[in-house]
């Protein structure tokens, strides 16, 4: 795991952590100079313009690749190994090969080298901001605020890497089986795989301290991370594990002070990161777009790439007729294709079922604020975690959220397995896009069965279905890591 050394740019006096090698490219348009870890660290103004620099390393693009431009693309994954979320057709290549669970098992393809170096980056960016501290020269609460966040960023990192590229989390089990190296300084060269049990412990123990360093923290913006999101991640981690009580209990800590959005704000276009639900999202400035590459280069119905115009994205058939009449959230998808409050070119594909959720700047601007993190997943967490549990007030937690979607929606008198699966219904449409579908399908050892509904043969390379236990669930340790480190072996 080699990586850049941290960029001055000097001409904006913004401290930007290098992503690879091969993509420093938007580095190049003002000066530059390196600065050594020290100088990075040697006070809080310092540490957190290194904090800002990881802020921007998630939506930059990776690998010189058009489809690899940070953790949109990686939302786009997750939906990709899916059923909920329909290519419609192939005359975009991106994502394809995820689509298809072509690359996973394929250690020397791109996409399966692209989520390893984007969430090691993060780490080692954020252990430089850790490992600082003890050096650093400042006011401790502003040390606090700089160390708490990367140790959020290193917790997701590798919650997200273990859930990719180990097999899943067994409730109840060992979980002594091989998850991903756990990397704690910035010098990380040669590390094993550790226990897929000793990755989420480590999780566990930065989150915890996060949340002590950032008790009192009142942040800018929702780019940056507090102890809300801390609470979001740790809820996810438990939810991963099977260990319900606590998912429960730290999405509710999570979505404390996040007010559901409106009906009006639902159909809004998705793409404002102000709107009082949100937790966690990237606002991406014209100075820093990527205007190719950006989620809304591939995932909004209006801004004309190639992949919006000829392969819109359309939500499952089967899912789809699950929405009630009432449900708003039907209005994020046309049965028609047609669209006609867009307006779209004549130059746009019309396909029956595609998505309005996400909408750009414009036709010709693909730039819009990119969700990571919503109250709405940590009501569904609550939910799921306490309908898994046998707690009756699942059905409270879910009303509390579906009524604000769909105003005839009652409480549902369903229990046990019945109201698990209303749940994960509501979870599905709720979440669609957002880029969660395998990490649950992963997590609960569930088939993918992409059959009878509006995925394409073509579009699929004829993969419809998947069992649970096939290995492309896992991906491979790439083949550059296993020819770069002697003590780490592949799945």
């Amino acid at each position: 795991m080699k990586y850049n050394k941290l960029t001055l740019v000097t001409g904006l006096m913004i401290l930007m952590l290098g992503v690879s090698a091969c993509d420093d490219q938007f580095l190049n348009t003002v000066p530059t100079e390196d600065v050594s870890d020290a100088v990075v660290t040697s006070n809080p103004a310092n540490m957190m313009l290194g904090i800002n620099g990881i802020h921007r390393s998630l939506y930059v693009r990776y690998l010189s690749c058009q489809g690899c431009v940070g953790l949109g693309a990686l939302m786009i994954f997750a939906d990709a190994m899916g059923e909920d979320v329909v290519m419609t057709r192939t005359t975009s290549t991106w994502h394809y090969g995820v689509y298809q669970f072509n690359i996973q098992q394929n250690a020397s393809a791109r996409d399966n080298l692209f989520p390893w170096l984007f969430y090691y980056q993060i780490v080692r960016n954020a252990n430089v901001i850790i490992a600082g501290e003890e050096n650093a020269q400042g006011d401790q609460a502003a040390i606090d605020v700089a160390v708490g966040q990367a140790l959020v960023y290193r917790a997701f990192s590798h919650l997200m890497l273990v859930q990719l590229y180990g097999d899943r989390y067994v409730p109840g089990g060992a979980n002594g089986h091989d998850g991903v190296p756990i990397v704690l300084t910035p010098e990380n060269e040669g590390l094993p795989r550790s226990s897929v049990a000793d990755v989420y412990a480590q999780i566990h123990d930065d989150l915890d301290e996060a949340a002590r360093r950032l008790a009192n923290y009142s942040r800018p913006n929702k780019s940056h991370l507090d102890r809300s999101v801390a609470y979001g991640i740790r809820a996810r981690a438990y939810l991963a594990q099977g260990n319900y009580p606590e998912a429960a209990n730290y999405a509710a800590l999570a979505r404390t002070g996040y007010p559901l959005m409106s009906p009006a704000e639902l159909l809004n276009g998705f793409n404002d990161y102000n709107v009082g639900e949100w937790m966690w999202a990237s606002h991406i400035t014209l100075d820093q777009t990527d205007r190719f590459g950006n989620f809304g280069a591939n995932m909004s119905r209006n801004n004309s790439t190639i992949v919006n115009r000829t392969n819109p994205r359309a939500i499952n058939t089967l899912l789809y007729d699950q929405m009630a009449a009432t449900d708003v959230r039907r209005d994020w998808f046309d049965p028609t294709g047609e669209h006609t409050d867009l307006e779209l070119p004549g130059s746009f594909s019309r396909r029956p079922y595609t998505h309005q959720k996400f909408i750009a700047v414009s036709e010709v601007d693909s730039r819009m604020d990119v969700p990571y993190m919503r109250a709405a997943e940590m009501y569904l967490i609550e939910a799921e975690a306490k309908a898994r549990t046998g707690d009756p007030t699942a059905a409270d937690v879910l009303f509390d959220l579906v009524s604000t979607r769909d105003p005839n929606y009652v409480r549902s008198a369903n229990t046990g397995q019945a109201l698990i699966d209303e749940i994960m219904t509501h979870r599905r449409i709720e979440l669609w896009g957002e880029g969660f579908r395998y990490y649950d399908l992963k997590r609960l050892a569930q088939p993918l069965d992409r059959t009878g509904a509006n995925h394409s043969t073509q579009a699929t390379g004829g993969l419809f279905e998947l069992a649970a236990d096939d290995p492309r669930w896992t991906f491979l340790i790439p083949q550059s890591e296993v020819d770069a480190n002697p003590n780490i072996n592949t799945n």
